[in-house]
């Protein structure tokens, strides 16, 4: 299993493909996602790229962060493992949702 490193301040207008091929030069890609936002579909400036090996994952990170994409400074280090969602959504509950409407 490859290493997954987060990279950030994307330009908006980055592709999947161009993230995949900036990364190769560093080494072999598993896998490159751009973040969007669901509604809009729009990129939201940052995103994933799996490498092959730990090694190839420290060179781009070594090689990469820092630098200039699209007028952007990016940022790229080893991702932290996604902390599980809890449940919700709407407006909460109790006297919150009252307030909202002006009445209890």
């Amino acid at each position: 299993m490859g290493t997954k490193l987060y990279v950030g301040g994307l330009p908006y207008s980055v592709t999947e493909q161009q993230l995949q091929e900036l990364f190769s030069q560093q080494g072999a890609v598993t896998s490159a996602k751009i973040i969007t936002d669901r509604q809009t579909g729009q990129a939201r400036g940052f995103g994933f790229v799996e490498m092959a090996t730990s090694e190839e994952a420290q060179k781009a990170i070594t090689s990469l962060n820092g630098t200039q994409m699209g007028g952007r400074t990016i940022t790229v280090n080893e991702a932290k493992p996604q902390e599980k969602r809890t449940g919700g959504g709407g407006y909460g509950g109790g006297a919150d949702r009252g307030s909202r409407t002006g009445r209890w």
